[in-house]
């Protein structure tokens, strides 16, 4: 039973939504606006269903759909009548056929049950112009009991009218530290591989989640810092046959679009490399573990130090920002990973 109290952060629009629901007075058009996985739709049919609520309560310090009331009880079973999602046929497009029919011209009818008739439309930014365009007419001329949510990654695909014609919401990257205390706290992950996922999240909770349940992040951070305790004895035909080995698609994964490698692994790749010799500046600074995030690999990175001076520290992380910057220039995969690695390499 979901509710504003269990919001990581994102306080500004905490506050926005609590105005409306204590002042009753809502907008008829919302776009909420943020990282896939960031948790829109989470807050989104929060606050539709506090908005459905026929008896609202003050707990703590927001007021709280009560979750017992009829509506909220066919909310939460995402049965609502008068909530309404928005889904497409395209995967990759939302049509004007779409907004029509599901939108459109289900307006003119009065919400069955409740004060609000509300509809969320994921993946906003899928809408094709001419799509936007059917929105437009209703978003001029709305009747008075729709509430429209818009969820979008990329709020640079709307028209400027469609915009102009809502409330934005953006969502701010949630703290480290929240996301750490709601792993651990809530789904019960360790504490090292909590403060791990939260900061490579960087501020987006969804995927906070879907590291700390990933078994295939825990191997790749360990191949990739295995690889490089071994660098030194490997010829580089070895370092790139197991570079290609941790890079590969999970069968069926059809995230690659580079050459056989997986994409997303790769920037789990190249951040695991940088917050590794992050953690090696910090360690050789203080001889303190408190602040690192690799706190299980406390005794390599230990070893390390002892024999690396700062400016190769600086030399190395400078060797993976220029990697980084050529693949995403479209150089040669391959080749931006073998120069980065054999510099690593010459400096350990």
């Amino acid at each position: 039973m979901a509710d504003f109290s269990d919001i990581i952060d994102q306080e500004q629009m905490k506050e926005h939504m609590q105005h409306v629901l204590r002042s009753d007075k809502v907008s008829h058009a919302y776009i909420i606006s943020g990282e896939n996985g960031s948790g829109k739709e989470f807050i989104a049919r929060i606050f539709a269903k506090a908005l459905q609520c026929q008896d609202k309560k003050e707990k703590g310090e927001y007021l709280e759909a009560c979750n017992e009331c009829p509506s909220c009880i066919k909310a939460l079973s995402e049965n609502h009548p008068d909530i309404i999602t928005i889904t497409h046929e395209k995967p990759a497009s939302i049509g004007v056929d779409d907004i029509r029919l599901k939108l459109r011209d289900d307006v003119v009818i009065k919400p069955y049950e409740s004060r609000y008739k509300i509809y969320i439309i994921p993946e906003g930014e899928k809408m094709t112009p001419a799509a936007q365009n059917a929105l437009l007419k209703t978003l001029e001329e709305p009747p008075s009991y729709i509430v429209i949510i818009i969820l979008t990654s990329n709020i640079n695909a709307f028209l400027p009218t469609i915009i102009s014609r809502c409330i934005v919401l953006p969502m701010k990257v949630a703290r480290d530290d929240s996301i750490r205390k709601f792993l651990m706290e809530e789904c019960q992950v360790v504490d090292y591989k909590a403060m791990l996922c939260a900061s490579f999240a960087r501020g987006n909770v969804g995927k906070a989640l879907d590291l700390a349940s990933n078994e295939r992040f825990e191997t790749l951070k360990n191949e990739t810092i295995d690889l490089v305790s071994k660098l030194k004895n490997l010829e580089i035909h070895d370092i790139m046959d197991r570079v290609h080995g941790i890079l590969e698609p999970a069968d069926g994964d059809e995230k690659s679009s580079k050459k056989g490698i997986d994409m997303g692994q790769y920037e789990d790749f190249m951040d695991i490399l940088i917050f590794l010799f992050r953690d090696m500046l910090v360690y050789k600074a203080t001889e303190n573990d408190t602040h690192l995030i690799f706190t299980d690999k406390v005794s390599y990175i230990s070893s390390v130090t002892k024999d690396i001076s700062y400016e190769e520290i600086g030399h190395i992380i400078k060797d993976m920002e220029i990697a980084k910057s050529r693949i995403s220039s479209n150089v040669n995969i391959d080749l931006a990973l073998e120069l980065m690695l054999l510099g690593i390499k010459e400096h350990l």
